[in-house]
């Protein structure tokens, strides 16, 4: 009697028609679709932003002017377009949030998916995930970056890496409990080897978490670049929401010029809560136990 024979695939892959299925029933959510609608409005922006609006440079005559049909939302002290400075930042918001986000995604997801699999590697990245996640991560990015040159890319490499912890502690976490299907140890016994099982086996099951992982590290890393903008530990060569808050705060007149604060918050703000808003949803949605299943 022959061996039996490993197949490429030891878990029948999902149908397309299920999978349309699962993206209908999400999109149908009201919140799930208006925080999918909004995200996709910012990616137009920020990938159209010359064509929206001018960069804003230099100064303008319109000083401190409250928003109307000229200047939908107004200018600052220096007579610049705030809409054109949202725009604008929207692009170096959006670059810095998605590029942390794959930093922290592909090094979380690497960690934890060996944690959950590999008990001798499990030992040592746990310790050093706890490690990363007791550690003070604010004060520790803001030193970082005021000793580096400022700018787009060194935040990214900045937030990213300490992003990547807690995307490590929930993929080990749902590795785990994969890793102890009996589907695995059958592919163990036909001879599959511990990378393939952790790429062929593992990984897709677990691919619902990373993708709510990517929504929600990119919503907290334009939170962190905000932040450090804020604090002029930006790139100011780059327009983003932070740096218009910085100048705000610069200018002295955030009492009097509600605007130039309003916007870039609630910019922040509607991607936030849509990416965190779109994750949760599709978290919800993957879940066979609130689909009967």
């Amino acid at each position: 009697m022959s061996a039996p024979v490993l197949t490429e695939q030891t878990v029948p892959p999902v149908a397309p028609a299920a999978v349309r299925r699962s993206w209908y029933s999400y999109l149908r959510q009201p919140s799930a679709a208006l925080s999918v609608l909004v995200l996709l409005v910012m990616v137009v922006m920020a990938v159209f932003a010359p064509l929206i609006a001018d960069e804003p440079v230099g100064a303008g005559a319109d000083v401190l002017q409250s928003p109307s049909g000229a200047h939908w939302f107004g200018t600052d002290d220096l007579g610049q377009d705030i809409f054109a400075q949202v725009v604008w930042g929207t692009r170096t918001s959006l670059v810095i949030g998605l590029a942390a986000s794959v930093i922290a995604i592909v090094l979380g997801t690497a960690i934890g998916l060996a944690s959950a699999y590999f008990r001798p590697i499990d030992a040592v990245a746990t310790v050093i995930t706890d490690v990363m996640l007791a550690l003070p991560t604010l004060p520790l990015m803001i030193m970082l970056a005021a000793v580096v040159n400022p700018s787009v890319w060194t935040l990214t490499m900045i937030i990213g890496f300490f992003a990547w912890p807690e995307v490590a502690r929930l993929i080990r976490s749902q590795g785990l409990v994969v890793s102890a299907m009996p589907y695995i140890d059958g592919a163990r016994v036909l001879g599959a080897t511990g990378w393939r099982i952790v790429t062929r086996e593992i990984l897709p099951a677990v691919v619902s978490l990373v993708i709510v992982s990517v929504l929600l590290t990119a919503s907290r890393a334009v939170i962190s670049e905000a932040g450090l903008s804020f604090l002029g530990l930006g790139d100011p060569d780059a327009w983003s929401w932070g740096r218009i808050l910085l100048n705000a705060q610069r200018s002295g007149v955030i009492a009097i010029a509600w605007w130039q604060t309003l916007f870039p918050s609630l910019a922040i703000l509607l991607l936030v809560l849509s990416a965190t808003v779109a994750g949760m949803r599709f978290n919800d949605t993957r879940d066979p136990r609130r689909n009967g299943g």
